[in-house]
């Protein structure tokens, strides 16, 4: 049975989605045809996965009516600022075959992104968003927007999986009162993530497997979660995570394994911050 947190403007979210990140179009339909079908509730795509149209025919063909469905996307950084963000944003209306987003969220912290909330601001006001938010602001940038906007981010989608917790960032989306979102809950695999003796050995004990005691210690640590699969025997192994709980034994001893830092790129590193705002001018979406 799907569970929900309460966004800090009202709006319920599922705690766990479906990601499509690096899903083709040509397979995304299926896939989240399939994720619906076993009982995902909410999608999450962006502008530059290049999948949209995907699923959004998936979505009108699931049969689920629209507003039991929560559908997230992202504005990309060729698309920052007032103006541009705000043509995108119908743009991924049109393509998504529906009259509004349940959550709208900046992809990256670069560009004119103040230009792009406040085109983000407007849709939320008109109607076209039920909420916005923010994906990849470290607690520095976050708290910088907070302060400053009229609309307060409702989420915050980051990097989030058992070898980097994001404990200290999460303390100040809990002050602020943004949800945090895991991105990559199952560290894409890195770190033989999957053989991991600790989640192993605690699955062991639920009869559960170290992929689902994964997302497991995300909620239960009030983390939002979006795993990824295209196989649909796994969608329903990482949706069953809702009829246990970890003890809390269990639960330090999946917090011991945080390493602190990111197992992919540091939006504090300057070569890292070049490449992504270089993408940002190239990839056109």
């Amino acid at each position: 049975m799907m569970e929900y947190v309460t966004l800090n403007n009202g709006v319920k979210m599922p705690k766990l989605g479906y990601g499509v990140y690096q899903v083709s179009n040509e397979a995304c339909e299926r896939c989240v045809l399939d994720a619906i079908s076993v009982g995902y509730r909410a999608i999450d795509t962006a502008q530059s996965y290049g999948n949209e149209e995907a699923v959004g025919s998936a979505i009108q063909k699931c049969g689920v009516p629209r507003e039991q469905l929560f559908l997230t996307t992202k504005v990309w950084i060729s698309n920052a600022g007032y103006e541009r963000a705000k043509a995108s944003i119908d743009r991924s209306l049109q393509k998504l075959k529906t009259d509004y987003i349940d959550l709208l969220l900046i992809h990256q912290p670069f560009g004119d992104y103040y230009g792009t909330y406040r085109a983000m601001e407007e849709a939320y006001r008109a109607g076209k968003l039920r909420a916005i938010g923010v994906s990849n602001f470290y607690p520095d940038r976050l708290i910088d927007l907070c302060q400053f906007v009229e609309i307060s981010p409702a989420v915050n989608q980051v990097e989030t999986h058992v070898f980097q917790q994001q404990r200290a960032a999460h303390q100040y989306m809990e002050k602020y009162g943004v949800q945090h979102e895991s991105w990559g809950p199952f560290a894409e695999g890195r770190k033989d993530f999957f053989s991991n003796p600790v989640l192993t050995e605690i699955g062991e004990k639920y009869g559960k497997s170290s992929a689902q005691v994964a997302l497991r210690f995300l909620l239960q640590s009030d983390v939002v979660a979006i795993p990824k699969s295209t196989h649909r025997e796994r969608m329903e192994e990482n949706l069953d995570v809702f009829d246990f709980s970890l003890c809390e034994t269990d639960m330090e001893a999946i917090r011991a394994l945080d390493e602190g830092e990111s197992l992919f790129f540091s939006h504090y590193d300057p070569a890292t911050v070049e490449m992504l705002t270089n993408m940002g001018k190239s990839r056109i979406v």
